[in-house]
């Protein structure tokens, strides 16, 4: 990290809140989490009087077999896999290890904004391409390009065949490509882990609702995976957030019925709000509404007086009247459409 960069730098807007009285649709979350969790959280809590075992064996495991899933082979080994406390940690690292001060990296626009922070904090400089060009953007003259699969905040998922022809690209110019696949397990798209030159990041927060947990991975073969391995903080993972991650990660029916869920009602979404707003497509968790001429943060502010928290979409850069909205339960997302219709 260059620490003349640090002393520029300045926090990201996020969405969230710790208002426990609106009901959150800023942050994009799943709602429920897996059974036993509490339990599974419980019993590690009692061996977290020791440090953790740093191999974080079975962590990786339930991780490899986890971003197979949806491959007709496995995607990755368990060795390729880097624990990390969250996915924005499995970010932060893949820049460490690429970018020095004076380096470039392609980041898709708008797009998630720590991109551009964790690029600047290496000295290194950001380059923005549209989220629906990057994978037709020249990643020769970069030494890292960053695509979001699904974007946020757009929602669209990447090609498969378009992101590793992309890739090849990437490979062929000496560039290394970092996924951010944060959303892509609310799909049945392929990952990209375990292909050659690139480092995929995982979340664990948004699938199985447990934000505060702080689980990750990521995912990286050949010499990049050992420069990854290298550099990883020595216990990145507490021992209660690799129990609980590995317990989450092997629960192949609560991530299909979650994926059931959010199809149907964001689907269900899309078409009541579509009468009152501009609606993105999306395969994420998450819809992008154009406003309008209405004034986004009056919507955003008439909303929260109403019980509910939306997010403002003006701190993406090129969105001047959007909002995005998270999907939940279904009563949940009646609630939100009273409100949304209102005002």
């Amino acid at each position: 990290m260059d620490p003349d960069a640090v002393s520029r730098a300045t926090r990201v807007p996020h969405g969230g809140t710790t208002d426990t009285s609106v009901l959150d649709f800023s942050a994009n979350t799943n709602p429920e989490r897996p059974d036993g969790v509490r339990d599974v959280y419980a019993a590690a809590f009692d061996d977290a009087t020791r440090y953790p075992d740093d191999e974080y064996r079975e962590f990786r495991v339930a991780a490899a077999e986890y971003v197979s899933r949806d491959q007709t082979e496995p995607a990755c080994s368990p060795a390729d896999v880097i624990p990390t406390a969250g996915g924005l940690e499995a970010l932060r690292l893949a820049f460490e290890v690429t970018l020095g001060p004076g380096d470039s990296a392609l980041v898709p626009q708008p797009s998630f904004g720590e991109y551009h922070r964790e690029i600047r904090l290496q000295g290194a400089e950001p380059v923005p391409v549209a989220h629906d060009a990057i994978l037709d953007a020249d990643p020769e003259p970069h030494e890292v390009a960053v695509v979001c699969t699904p974007n946020n905040p757009t929602g669209e998922v990447a090609s498969p065949d378009a992101l590793r022809e992309f890739a090849a690209r990437c490979r062929e110019s000496d560039t290394v490509l970092v996924v951010d696949e944060a959303f892509l397990d609310f799909t049945d798209v392929p990952s990209l882990a375990g292909a050659s030159g690139a480092v995929v990041a995982r979340s664990l927060t948004k699938m199985f609702g447990l934000p505060g947990i702080r689980a990750g991975f990521a995912v990286a073969v050949g010499g990049l995976r050992e420069r990854l391995a290298v550099a990883r903080r020595s216990w990145s993972l507490s021992t209660p957030a690799a129990a609980v991650g590995a317990h989450c990660m092997r629960d192949e029916a609560f991530v299909s019925r979650t994926r059931e869920r959010v199809a149907a009602e964001r689907e269900r979404l899309r078409e009541s709000l579509s009468d009152d707003f501009d609606v993105s497509p999306s395969d994420a968790p998450f819809l992008l509404l154009d406003v309008g001429d209405r004034d986004v943060a009056t919507v955003v502010e008439t909303a929260r007086e109403r019980g509910v928290a939306i997010r403002d979409a003006t701190t993406f850069p090129t969105l001047d009247s959007h909002v995005r909205v998270a999907v939940k339960r279904p009563d949940e997302n009646d609630q939100l459409l009273r409100v949304l219709t209102d005002v």
